[in-house]
């Protein structure tokens, strides 16, 4: 080789070697720092976003069913993202899809919808929305934090976005409505959820909670109740007040019911198993000096295990049936209405989250704790074979929490209180990065 020529391939390898190490420092691999930080930093550089979109959503709730205005603003935000957007899904909700080549499909659940009550949490974006719920108008409030569940579900789905080139398979976000009539997820996959669209091989979602902000809760196994309604009217004779022995009397007989009916609770079930039976409404007569014909008695059923569920429902329907034998009155008409069925966590899955959350948060703000005793249609999911996992996030200020929890303190806003205040910044943060990791978690390459 002569000496130019030489002189030449050293001046190509000197450029070429330049060349890339010039690429190599302005677009550092994606890798170079942990996953988790990579979350962090992304999910901190949007939260003016997410911010912004929460108190829209906070200050303008609609309830189940009716939530269109919110799906449409969730829709939007997802077609910017790159995904495709599927709406009228299960009537309001809508189906957003990323395909990133081959490899797991994950499910990520949000909801749509807000309670028909009044907020007063006094917050300069508080809700003064109304609707019409039965024929009746409303306030409407987001006061179980599904504004906080759908900012960190878009907040999840943006990151998962810019981080394509880390994982692989397919995003199907869903936005469900209805969840608080429990109702909303069998709407979905009743409008063909798992056939229209890629069947998932793992499902999440979230759920704010009382605890401090950045923390995380979860469980494997229950994490949520059975929930069953109780629909009850005791049938009577009408009569005078001044002459009951001409009449049956329907209040004594719902009366001694909901005392009775509590000895299931206490005297029939294994007590350390969970149960309860609670009695919320009885409606009947109009004047206090006339006996009605009937009474109506409405209540919930909340379990853990299907073998307690079933012997709360076979002895509220006895108690039931024996309240109005002993009055010699007509056979009640007694209808007990399935609701949500407990969420059952995937073991496996928890494991391999826990360890994520653990080394992103910190063993003190990543922990097992119970199982609520709320009930969630999430399960409806689960209990399509999907292997799920429904976690925790923490919503207060960890000086509020503490104080709560020492003696004599007083009791933080709990989920469906009119004064139920998450604070939006760190919780949201929090919840968007916990959701992507557990995402990323299963779909990395």
């Amino acid at each position: 080789m002569t000496t130019t020529a030489c002189r030449r391939r050293i001046a190509i390898l000197l450029a070429l070697a330049c060349a890339l190490g010039t690429e190599a420092h302005a677009q550092p691999a994606a890798g170079a720092a942990p996953l988790k930080q990579q979350v962090a930093a992304r999910v901190d550089g949007m939260y003016p976003w997410l911010d912004g979109v929460y108190k829209d959503l906070h200050a303008h709730p609609e309830i189940a069913f009716q939530e269109t205005r919110t799906a449409a603003k969730l829709a939007g935000e997802m077609r910017k993202l790159g995904f495709t957007v599927t709406e009228k899904v299960g009537k309001t909700g809508i189906v957003a899809v990323l395909r990133n080549g081959s490899g797991p499909t994950v499910l990520v659940r949000t909801e749509l919808d807000g309670l028909p009550m009044e907020e007063k949490t006094g917050l300069p974006y508080a809700s003064r929305a109304r609707a019409d719920s039965g024929g009746h108008e409303t306030y409407t409030t987001h006061s179980c934090g599904h504004d906080v569940h759908m900012a960190s579900w878009l907040g999840a789905a943006r990151t998962l976005a810019e981080l394509k080139r880390q994982w692989q398979g397919t995003l199907v976000f869903i936005a469900q409505p209805a969840e608080e009539t429990v109702s909303g997820a069998r709407a979905m996959l009743d409008d063909g959820l798992l056939t229209r669209f890629p069947k998932p091989d793992y499902a999440f979602a979230l759920h704010s909670w009382p605890l401090a902000y950045g923390t995380v809760g979860f469980e494997a196994g229950p994490v949520s109740s059975n929930s069953d309604a109780i629909e009850i009217v005791f049938k009577g004779r009408g009569g005078h007040g001044s002459a009951p022995d001409k009449a049956i009397d329907p209040i004594a007989i719902a009366a001694r019911f909901v005392v009775d009916v509590q000895t299931v609770v206490s005297r029939e079930k294994d007590p350390k198993e969970f149960g309860v039976v609670t009695i919320g409404a009885i409606q009947g007569g109009t004047v206090g000096n006339i006996i009605p014909d009937s009474v109506q008695v409405r209540g919930t059923i909340r379990s853990y295990s299907p073998q307690v569920r079933d012997k709360l429902l076979a002895g509220v329907r006895r108690v039931a049936e024996a309240s109005a034998m002993m009055a010699g009155a007509p056979a009640p008409g007694v209808e007990l209405v399935a609701g949500g069925k407990a969420i059952v966590n995937d073991a496996d899955l928890v494991r391999r989250t826990e360890a994520v959350f653990r080394d992103a948060f910190g063993p003190e703000n990543a922990r097992r704790m119970p199982a609520m005793t709320a009930s969630e249609d999430f399960s409806a999911y689960a209990d399509e074979g999907i292997p799920s996992m429904f976690f925790f996030t923490g919503v207060y200020d960890p000086k509020d929490v503490a104080a709560a929890e020492a003696p004599g303190g007083k009791p933080l806003a709990f989920n469906h209180s009119p004064f139920y205040a998450p604070v939006p910044e760190p919780s949201i943060k929090t919840a968007a990065q916990a959701m992507s990791l557990a995402v990323l978690n299963v779909v990395r390459k």
